[in-house]
């Protein structure tokens, strides 16, 4: 039973988790969607329809292929695709051959890329031909076994993959993608022959189905791994919360980046289970978003706070507009009450706020549709999900009510542990207990409220973004001597980058300079938008970094002078998420 207080006894509490059916394989979902309903759609993008059926075939004919091409179980897979008809087929013949899916994030710039493809010891990569051409030095030097490269056309049908084409090509964005059918492929070539293969031999508890990169503020990203089982779980519990859903057809916006484990668990996996229709969106534009959502009709829409608000600000967002939306899960920020009540007002949809981590699958929390929503918390446990509030220097002793200390999580959606890092698992799994590194108090009728983030996680647009990332790029620049970055407030994007920059002796860098050495070297949504130098960093008596009186004087000067001279604001720095 899940941690609570002993006189919340009488509060609201979730149906109990059924562990029946959790020991299967995670493509059980498409196998069972697939023998119940054939015909219904899966995959509609633009003008292109897969119906389940012929997503299973897919994926089976790709699995045969990866097999004949070396893929052995375990083997690890890189799937570097924006949301599209092909990254949701790739992925489920990955885990139909037996092979462990490395989501990757196509926005990632060769020095991002290269640990996560190193470390994972991927065998093979799926790639986007935009992003090979960027990519092809360092993969031929990792020694990737075979590369498939896709375009965004092969996931469209006649006439507008044609008409995609010519655009393309128009524009000089159809790079040659060198294909020599040794190494390189083309993406098709994985679903010409009529061999089906589906992996009978897992071990749902312990083989893995995705290895997740996350990262952190005390070194390079770690590879979360999510077994099948835990990934099954996270399913389940959403379900047994969301019990409505799925007894209809229903359709899933897929918004959320499911090179994310948030995107891929409820766009991706709840949406497969529950036979419904996914409607993958490569790129947030708001505008073109308001356009999909009236010709698709969605009735499940994930998103985070920043997405709902950057909708509610065109002007077609009208409840004909969004009045298909049923429910939303909301995630990644908090949403604040005025922005809760407006989305609502906007489209009638029930909006479920949730909160997880990568390490979880990622859900752990939710605050419950039946209940009084707690404005400012995280809701209750998952079903089946046991929660506490421990000391924050052990990590060992639970503290009573009100007290505030860090959260740990227990059930069956927490990961095996990290890749390679046993102590760093250990660090963070005790006993079954995940520490989350997030501080948080309960009160006395079971609600968690989270106060900080230990791990200083900035949340830009509904993206992760680690501070340790940003300086440990930036600290490579020769001129660069300490740096420091942190998230401050940013009315759009919910948090924007900030970082203090202290320079070496002699050299006097300019932000114009730093600005695009970063650029080269990760995603843009993690290129600073602010920047400002000093002479020293605060730090405490013993020499730590006070980053967090960073944080608020950022805050208060990007709310309060933004713009303005000596804020430290890069016009054009940032980049856009996708």
């Amino acid at each position: 039973m899940p941690t609570t207080p002993d006189h919340a006894a009488d509060a609201y509490a979730f149906p109990p988790l059924s562990l029946e059916g959790l020991d299967a394989p995670l493509f059980s979902h498409l196998d069972r969607a697939a023998a119940e309903h054939p015909k219904r759609t899966a995959i509609l993008f633009h003008n292109a329809r897969v119906s389940y059926a012929k997503l299973l075939r897919l994926a089976e004919t790709g699995a045969a292929a990866l097999r004949r091409a070396g893929l052995k179980n375990g083997d690890r897979v890189a799937v570097m695709l924006p949301n599209s008809p092909q990254a949701i087929i790739t992925y489920f013949a990955v885990l139909k051959a037996g092979g462990v899916c490395v989501m990757v994030n196509p926005l990632y710039m060769d020095f991002e890329l290269r640990h996560q493809l190193a470390d994972s010891g991927a065998k093979m990569l799926v790639i986007l031909d935009l992003l090979w051409a960027k990519h092809r030095a360092l993969v031929r030097e990792l020694g990737l076994s075979r590369v498939f490269v896709t375009r965004l056309s092969d996931g469209l049908r006649f006439p507008l993959n044609l008409l995609f084409y010519l655009k393309m090509r128009r524009e000089g964005k159809r790079p040659p993608i060198g294909v020599d059918n040794h190494t390189i492929f083309p993406w098709r070539a994985l679903f010409a022959g009529k061999a089906r293969a589906s992996a009978t031999d897992i071990d749902p508890g312990v083989d893995l189905a995705v290895l997740q990169y996350t990262g952190g503020t005390t070194g390079q990203a770690k590879g979360a791994m999510l077994t099948h089982r835990n990934l099954m779980a996270n399913v389940r519990q959403c379900h047994t919360v969301l019990r409505e859903v799925g007894i209809t057809s229903e359709v899933f916006l897929g918004l959320l980046p499911y090179f994310h484990v948030y995107g891929l668990t409820v766009c991706v996996n709840f949406a497969v289970a529950c036979a419904a229709t996914m409607v993958p969106l490569a790129r947030f534009i708001p505008a073109q978003t308001i356009k999909i959502i009236a010709k698709t009709r969605p009735t499940i829409f994930p998103g985070a706070p920043a997405v709902y608000a950057a909708l509610l600000r065109q002007k077609d967002a009208a409840r004909e507009t969004l009045g298909s939306i049923r429910y939303c899960v909301s995630g990644s920020a908090p949403m604040s009450g005025e922005l809760y009540e407006r989305f609502t007002a906007a489209t009638g949809a029930k909006i479920l706020e949730g909160y997880g981590l990568t390490e979880a699958s990622p859900i752990t929390h939710v605050n419950p549709l039946e209940a009084r929503r707690k404005s400012g918390s995280i809701g209750l446990p998952f079903p089946g999900t046991e929660a506490r509030i421990v000391d924050m220097e052990t990590g060992t002793m639970e503290l009573a009510t009100g007290e505030q200390g860090e959260l740990a999580v227990r059930g069956p959606q927490v990961m095996a542990g990290y890749w390679n890092r046993p102590e760093d698992t250990a660090q963070v799994l005790r006993d079954g207990w995940l520490l989350t590194g997030d501080v948080a108090i309960r009160d006395d009728e079971g609600y968690y409220f989270l106060l900080d983030r230990k791990k200083d996680l900035i949340l830009c647009g509904g993206f992760n973004v680690y501070p340790r990332e940003i300086e440990e790029a930036l600290m490579h620049h020769p001129a660069v001597k300490e740096a420091c970055a942190v998230g401050v407030s940013h009315p759009s994007r919910g948090e924007a980058v900030k970082i203090y920059v202290v320079a070496e002796p002699e050299h006097n860098p300019s932000k114009a300079e730093l600005l695009a050495y970063l650029r080269e070297r990760l995603a843009g949504y993690k290129v600073p938008k602010y920047m400002e130098f000093r002479d020293e960093l605060p730090r405490t008596a013993v020499g730590k970094l006070l980053r967090r009186v960073l944080r608020d004087e950022g805050c208060a000067r990007a709310s309060g002078n933004s713009g303005a001279d000596g804020d430290g604001k890069i016009p054009d720095g940032g980049g856009q998420p996708a």
